[in-house]
């Protein structure tokens, strides 16, 4: 036992001198060095603000304009190396940005589940707790020379309409998740240290209004899109707004398409006057790539790229992902159209990140013991495992046909594209996994398995395969079906026609279905909805399972809710349309709401009230679980802080602008009681509607919580009368409509009167 720990000690110390020695350029202000040690920039006791200014006076022009694009350059006079600003950290550190390298020591990073599966879970702590890890190993990396540490993610944009190839990259439809989630992901990345100073820099991205990329030569270079004020207002800026109030991102990405005429990148109201006005954005703006050349080259925005260079800082850009500024910023002030000091403000919000990061403190580094141990930790695939877990949604279980019991059904064919695939579990703007555990895999460790793939790819091209996918569901005591999407179908560039399972795919599952002698469980992988009507109605298909994309240990999570080790406690995100719906509404209308003269049916369960494959929020469990109020307030005065005539400015006198109402201690606490009926431990997600006095229903709160078997939780549900029981009108204005507010807290429904003080006085 002494020489195995003396050999663990030896290899940890192994560990850290590989770490220190992968050849990471030395910090800035490296106190081994002579020339920088008297700088005031480098001086830890002087305020971030002193330290910045010193730095820039002492750049000359040049210098500046390449330091205001991502491959920033280094300045060795002044003791700088040169800064990949670009890395990607959406579900896990990633190598799609040039600012991370795997390689060496550093040949993984764990890989969470796809962000529309883990927002499935409703799980804010779990969210929380993903951002974590993946900052320490990103730090890690770091610290080895391997990444940076300003991270372009989370993506945040609204999943408005189901053929998006990278709605997969979201939270999904609604406003509230969306909000909860990048402010909790934001905080897990950056973390909590003292004061101002940053883990990771996180950024939210892309604002705003951006969520088509290449629809019926429709791409989102050229895409115009048009947005009402109210839409904007209550849906699209929403999530943006949490991540700067809320998660306090220290960096927001503008997009590439146009809203209402003007490029976001080059649009002062959005940047200057409402992220960092507004909103109070601590950080910098920094373009999507390429960004500010698509408004001058595609969109021809501007005459001269110099013309679009001003337009973009003056708007507030401060970081270009490209080359365009470093060619033609220079240009820009020499014509006057802008001035070095507007440059100087940029530069300002860029070399402030740095140095919250601590990028200017030489090797005093508050997280520079991480390290390669740091990576790929099993305690990391544990929550990657948990996070798919969590995500999986039981849409249908005819019958309570699952969980399958492991000795009952000791044969199982597993059949499908997707049944023993690998990278198409962790989705896109992935790095790569620490390993994985495949549906097949998962599946073979609690029973005997017969594979076959049934297509060759989910393309599905000819039903070649389908005899023998027959042959193996006839021998089974039990079959899974694992179809669905890949990158190929949906991902960025590539939204997808139609809601259908492409190619045969539903040949395939159909065929299966008739020949087998057992249950048939199907599984869907994708990021997107998929119409599976047929599948609904077959009385053969006994089960469906969601399981988005979901991570490096899918496939365990997978086996685990098929067999009852798992209790299902996922929900859908996003509404799932029939293929129906999207034959009437192209992706180009931006409408949220319906319109019934034109028969726009309106978007996301808010707005939508067609039929549906399954709603949003929908999820079925093992158990059984009920809701009791235990404590529900009936009414709540909200005080005014201007004169009445300026606080109700609408013709109804009906409702109160936010602005003009005291919203301290406005939040209006509910005490439900939720049991668990069943016979199996499980969470549940406890989901709050309210819908205002001629309003519509929306989310807005939830809460996850773990009930054992047979027993009851308390749960405390907080409701905000500015924040939920507010409405957005067609000015853009949010207001508080005074008189019976109507919630749904779970199965139960509870009304709540909304009134101001001097109507109960009079």
């Amino acid at each position: 036992m002494g020489c195995f720990k003396n050999l663990i000690t030896f290899m940890l110390l192994i560990s850290i001198l590989v770490t220190l020695s992968e050849g990471r350029v030395p910090f800035a202000c490296d106190p081994k060095n002579g020339l920088t040690r008297s700088y005031k920039f480098c001086n830890t006791r002087v305020p971030i603000h002193a330290r910045v200014q010193d730095l820039i006076g002492r750049l000359a022009l040049p210098e500046k304009i390449r330091l205001v694009v991502n491959n920033a350059i280094a300045v060795p006079r002044l003791g700088i190396q040169g800064y990949e600003w670009w890395s990607e950290a959406l579900h896990g550190v990633s190598n799609v940005g040039p600012g991370t390298k795997f390689g060496g020591a550093f040949s993984a990073a764990t890989s969470f589940p796809q962000v529309i599966t883990t927002a499935a879970s409703f799980n804010q702590s779990l969210w929380l707790e993903i951002g974590r890890i993946v900052s320490d190993e990103a730090r890690a990396m770091y610290n080895g020379g391997a990444a940076g540490l300003t991270f372009w993610s989370p993506n945040v944009n609204i999943f408005r309409d189901p053929r998006w190839g990278r709605g997969q990259e979201t939270p999904g439809e609604d406003p509230t998740v969306a909000g909860k989630y990048a402010a909790s992901y934001v905080q897990g990345l950056q973390g909590n240290g003292a004061g101002n100073r940053l883990k990771v820099a996180a950024c939210c991205k892309h604002y705003t209004a951006y969520d088509l990329d290449n629809w019926n030569g429709v791409d989102r270079f050229h895409f115009n899109a048009k947005v009402s004020k109210q839409d904007l207002a209550d849906t699209y800026d929403v999530p943006f707004k949490a991540c700067v109030r809320d998660g306090k991102v220290a960096s927001v990405m503008c997009s590439y398409n146009q809203v209402n005429g003007k490029p976001t990148c080059a649009d002062p109201e959005l940047l200057r006057n409402t992220i960092r006005g507004e909103w109070g954005l601590n950080g910098y703006i920094v373009s999507d790539c390429d960004s500010v050349g698509v408004l001058y080259d595609n969109q021809h925005y501007t005459r001269t790229p110099e013309q679009a260079a001003a337009a973009a800082i003056k708007a507030g850009l401060d970081l270009d992902c490209g080359p365009f500024l470093a060619l033609h910023t220079d240009g820009a002030i020499k014509q006057g159209l802008i001035s070095e000091n507007d440059l100087n403000l940029a530069l300002a919000n860029l070399i402030t990140v740095q140095m919250r990061l601590g990028m200017f403190d030489g090797d005093a580094q508050p997280y520079g013991n991480l390290g390669t141990r740091d990576v790929c930790l099993p305690s990391h695939n544990d929550v990657a495992l948990e996070a798919a877990r969590q995500g999986i949604v039981l849409l249908q279980n005819k019958g309570n046909a699952l969980p399958l019991s492991p000795t009952r059904y000791r044969t199982v064919g597993v059949i499908g594209p997707n049944s023993d695939v690998t990278v198409t579990m962790i989705g896109n703007y992935a790095g790569i996994a620490c390993g994985y555990t495949t549906p097949l895999q998962g599946i073979a460790r609690y029973v005997k398995t017969i594979h076959q793939a049934g297509c060759k790819d989910v393309g599905c091209g000819g039903n070649q395969l389908f005899g023998l996918s027959e042959q193996v569901a006839r021998q089974a005591d039990a079959t899974v079906l694992v179809m669905g999407l890949d990158q190929s179908i949906e991902a960025e560039f590539r939204d997808r026609t139609g809601l259908l399972l492409p190619g045969h795919q539903q040949e395939l599952v159909s065929r299966v279905a008739r020949a087998a002698r057992g249950p048939v469980i199907l599984v869907l992988m994708s990021g997107g909805p998929i119409d599976v009507t047929f599948a609904k109605n077959d009385p053969k298909i006994s089960a469906i399972l969601w399981v988005g994309y979901p991570g490096q240990s899918g496939g365990t999570a997978i086996a685990d809710v098929i067999f009852g080790r798992t209790n299902p406690s996922g929900r859908l995100p996003n509404t799932w349309y029939p293929q129906d719906y999207v034959r009437k509404v192209p992706m180009t209308n931006m409408d949220m709401r319906a319109n019934p003269a034109t028969g726009y049916p309106g978007r996301t369960y808010r707005f939508y009230k067609g039929p549906v494959v399954f709603p949003f929020g929908h999820g079925l469990s093992y158990s059984r679980f009920t809701h009791s109020l235990a404590l529900a307030p009936k009414q709540v005065s909200v005080q005014f802080t201007t004169p009445l005539t300026q606080a109700f400015t609408n013709s109804s006198n009906k409702a109160m602008k936010v602005s003009h109402a005291n919203c301290d201690e406005l939040e209006v606490g509910f005490h439900v009681d939720v049991k668990n009926e069943g016979s199996m431990d499980g969470a549940h997600t406890l989901l709050v509607y309210s819908k205002a006095p001629n309003g519509v229903k929306q989310l807005v709160n939830f809460h996850k919580t773990y009930v054992p078997a047979g027993s009851k939780t308390r749960v405390k549900v907080g409701v905000h009368v500015c924040n939920h029981l507010s409405a957005v009108d067609e000015f853009g204005v949010r207001r508080i409509p005074m008189g019976e507010h109507e919630l749904q807290i779970g199965d139960l429904k509870h009304s709540i009167l909304v009134q101001t003080l001097d109507q109960i006085k009079h």
